[in-house]
């Protein structure tokens, strides 16, 4: 009589339970459900960017964009509100940095659509800002 120890079954046929084939996500990558809020907000400051420097054409001045979830501290002309972006001046070799925040963004818009616009705005009054023009000047549909 022999005993011998039950194997396991095969990893191939532990995942593959009823038939239903291997577990995955539910969409793939270039499938826009998988785009996350983070990376549409990117896509709305990239945008509003470009829409902003093919306007000004070649007055558009050098300016990185930036992305951050919450302002890291409040700056001394904070006094009440949450910044929705800031404007950090060139120093040196280092170009002016306009810097858009996501999560204060996300909460001050009633609906999701309407953070594109929001966006726009921002960028625009922070451009606005390092050229020294009021930001009606770049856009004529500001604020609306």
């Amino acid at each position: 009589m022999s005993t011998s120890i039950p194997r396991p079954a095969p990893a191939s046929r532990r995942r593959d339970r009823h038939g239903r084939g291997h577990r995955g996500p539910l969409a793939w990558p270039p499938v826009p459900a998988m785009r996350s809020r983070r990376d549409a907000f990117d896509d709305y400051v990239l945008d509003a960017a470009a829409r902003l420097e093919a306007t000004c054409g070649r007055a558009f001045p050098a300016v990185e964009f930036a992305v951050e979830d919450v302002p890291r501290g409040p700056a001394p002309w904070d006094h009440r509100e949450v910044p929705l972006g800031r404007l950090f001046p060139a120093t040196g070799a280092r170009p002016a940095r306009i810097v858009v925040y996501r999560r204060p963004v996300e909460t001050r818009v009633s609906d999701r659509r309407d953070v594109a616009a929001l966006v726009a705005d921002i960028v625009t009054e922070q451009v606005a800002g390092l050229l020294g023009v009021s930001p009606e000047e770049l856009d004529p549909g500001f604020g609306e």
